[in-house]
């Protein structure tokens, strides 16, 4: 089984349960597993999951992501949960008061922006985790990601305002020089 094909089961069992008993229906949706468009890589509030509008999907879908960092299979079912509920309410809801009134009828706590899953929700969601087995994904370490090395150097020409930017390997060459007034820019 793909991890993809596990986050769908799963989501499939999370509808047919713990949303059908709070009477929450779900437009029509696909998840996935990837990173989320922004924060995905952050060192403080990284995103974890995301929800897009079917508005923003070509063939009108709405698609939910669980961010690659994440392995943990409750907490992955918690994520997902959380971003069930922003497709069951429509994204334009955010985390406001339709969105946390279906977050704690599904059981889950907490900020609205970083939901945590309540005792009752791991006890209802460990029987299907149970029956559906692992998830087949290692989480990927983002603090192993190479930091960027270069960054370039505005280089201003004092007259005209021409600018050039470029690494501090050329700067360290030679100063540049402006192509108008012939003369050293400032960097």
């Amino acid at each position: 089984m793909t991890r993809e094909q596990w986050l769908l089961k799963l989501a499939g069992k999370l509808e047919k349960t713990v949303f059908s008993d709070a009477a929450a229906e779900l437009p029509e949706y696909r998840v996935t597993c990837g990173f989320p468009s922004k924060g995905g890589l952050a060192a403080k509030k990284r995103t974890i999951g995301q929800c897009w509008s079917p508005k923003a999907s070509n063939d009108h879908t709405t698609e939910i992501i669980i961010s690659i960092t994440q392995d943990e299979p409750m907490t992955v079912a918690g994520v997902l949960a959380h971003e069930m509920v922003h497709a069951a309410v429509g994204t334009e809801a955010g985390h406001g008061p339709i969105f946390r009134q279906l977050a704690l009828a599904i059981g889950l706590t907490g900020k609205m922006t970083e939901t945590t899953e309540t005792e009752a929700f791991k006890q209802r969601v460990q029987p299907i985790l149970d029956e559906i087995g692992e998830y087949p994904h290692a989480k990927l370490d983002a603090s192993q990601r190479k930091k960027q090395s270069t960054r370039m150097v505005k280089a201003a020409c004092s007259d005209c305002g021409y600018t050039v930017r470029l690494s501090r390997k050329w700067l360290a060459e030679a100063t540049p020089i402006c192509p108008i007034h012939f003369s050293e820019m400032s960097y």
